[in-house]
């Protein structure tokens, strides 16, 4: 039962792991990032690198996966917010 449990947890890990990407496309809509805080994006970078890290020293792919693709993916958003940020 718990392998079970592990395997919708990563699926659903990877779903949320990808649910920046809308805020990507609200960016690009825009061409505008300016309501996009980079501060807590970077917070959850940082997570997604602990958890990531963890799950590979726990050799836990139920970890491992979703928090790199969600740490993938938080990058991305995070190069496109600079991107797409006011210079002023």
């Amino acid at each position: 039962m718990s392998d079970v449990l592990a395997v919708f947890a990563a699926s659903w890990g990877v779903v949320m792991g990808i649910s920046p990407l809308l805020q990507m496309r609200r960016i690009m809509v825009r061409r505008s990032s300016a309501d996009v805080s980079l501060s807590y994006l970077s917070v959850l970078i940082v997570g997604f690198a602990l958890w990531t890290a963890y799950g590979l020293s726990m050799h836990n792919l139920a970890l491992v996966i979703p928090n790199s693709v969600a740490f993938v993916v938080g990058l991305a958003t995070i190069a496109v917010a600079i991107r797409f940020r006011d210079p002023s």
